[in-house]
């Protein structure tokens, strides 16, 4: 038997952009998300988190993933049942995947990105996008339910 699951908390919320794999795309990318999620039913610290990453991800996309003439996409799905909130890039350069190095050193101007993605982020991890491109997507939880309303799920 399946329940009829109200929409206010059974929707599926989505948003997802194609943007320039340049340096104003990607701070575009973190605009509109920013935006986005603010817009929707998110802890303020989801939010800010997921915008950090989004920002992290499409400056990757613009830097690493650049291929000449091609967009990036921006994807944000809210999960209304789960609370979970799914943040995918998808760039063109399924050649270059991402991983986290050792930590950069104190004075290094970058290389830090992925080590932020990983510490904000719930999950995190990349897909192939065919034909050639890759997504790399990150799951931000919602926050643990205050004490004497827990729902029974432990991490």
């Amino acid at each position: 038997m399946h329940l009829a699951t109200p929409q206010e908390t059974g929707s599926v919320r989505t948003f997802a952009q194609r943007l320039s794999s340049t340096r104003r795309g990607a701070r575009l990318a973190r605009l509109l998300a920013a935006g986005q999620l603010r817009a929707w039913p998110l802890p303020p610290s989801v939010a800010d988190r997921a915008e950090q990453v989004v920002a992290e991800l499409a400056a990757n996309a613009a830097l690493h993933g650049r291929v000449r003439g091609r967009d990036f996409r921006i994807a944000l799905t809210l999960n209304g049942v789960t609370g979970v909130l799914l943040v995918e890039v998808t760039d063109t350069r399924g050649d270059k995947t991402p991983e986290p190095g050792p930590a950069p050193g104190p004075d290094s101007e970058s290389g830090r990105g992925l080590l932020l993605v990983d510490a904000l982020a719930d999950r995190w991890g990349t897909d192939p996008y065919p034909p050639g491109g890759k997504t790399v997507w990150a799951e931000f939880d919602p926050p643990p339910r205050p004490a004497g309303n827990a729902s029974g799920h432990g991490h």
